[in-house]
């Protein structure tokens, strides 16, 4: 139930280009691992993961867990590719702004160098939450998209003392694809000032699918990244 409530939300589809012009090209085990996902099919042999926990068939552990290998480098990937829709929509953009903390000196992700509405910077924050946690499945099966919801909601609190002057917005997406009403929210000013400047109709389209192959990329690093120290990858995923 709470991969078809997912899979039902918008934006969570597989459906792009392979084109390494736009980075929407997969690596044939990604892929593999990406579709194992969103069916649900085992993918590898339950093996016990590096931080010490169990890891079944399903291989879904390494998205949720503290030392995966993939959610820093998909965190990264969320944000430049933000970044850099925003400097081709003519709105100069820097990561990790400084002078905007909160209380605990922790910046946020991004900031807009011009007005973004109202005359008001954007400071964004994203997060990518996993569908399958066991926090979050009381949510994820009643409801799509209330992990990424409930992660925005927490971003929000967290930067509830930022500059007035600033508009925060958290940009919020699942490992199952969902995204929060705030990523909606950026997305779709993004994707229309993406279409003023470029003149291509399809590139708020674009910028969705590189925005889905990175949390796919990311979703495969992770269930990679549960590996021990000197495994044999072909002796333990289905590739």
């Amino acid at each position: 139930m709470k991969r078809s409530l997912a899979l039902q939300s918008e934006l969570v589809s597989l459906v792009a280009l392979p084109s390494s012009n736009l980075g929407t090209l997969l690596t044939s085990s990604t892929f593999r691992l990406a579709v194992s996902l969103r069916l649900g099919a085992a993918c590898v042999t339950p093996h016990r993961c590096h931080c010490g926990a169990q890891v079944t068939k399903f291989g879904t552990h390494g998205l949720s867990c503290t030392k995966s290998a993939g959610r820093s480098a998909r965190h990264a990937s969320l944000n430049d590719i933000l970044r850099r829709a925003l400097v081709s929509a003519g709105t100069p953009s820097v990561l990790e702004p400084t002078g905007l903390a909160r209380d605990d000196g922790k910046r946020p992700d991004g900031m807009t160098l011009v007005p973004w509405k109202l005359g008001r910077p954007l400071v964004w924050d994203a997060t990518c939450v996993d569908t399958l946690a066991p926090s979050h499945l009381p949510g994820t099966s009643a409801r799509a998209s209330a992990a990424a919801e409930a992660a925005e909601q927490l971003k929000r609190r967290k930067y509830a003392a930022i500059d007035t002057g600033c508009m925060f917005e958290p940009f919020g997406v699942e490992t199952l694809g969902p995204w929060g009403q705030g990523a909606h929210g950026i997305f779709t000013e993004l994707a229309k000032r993406l279409i003023d400047a470029s003149g291509d109709q399809k590139a708020g389209a674009y910028l969705a699918q590189r925005i889905g192959i990175a949390v796919q990329r990311g979703n495969a690093a992770s269930l990679l990244g549960t590996l021990p120290a000197g495994s044999d990858l072909g002796s333990i995923f289905y590739l």
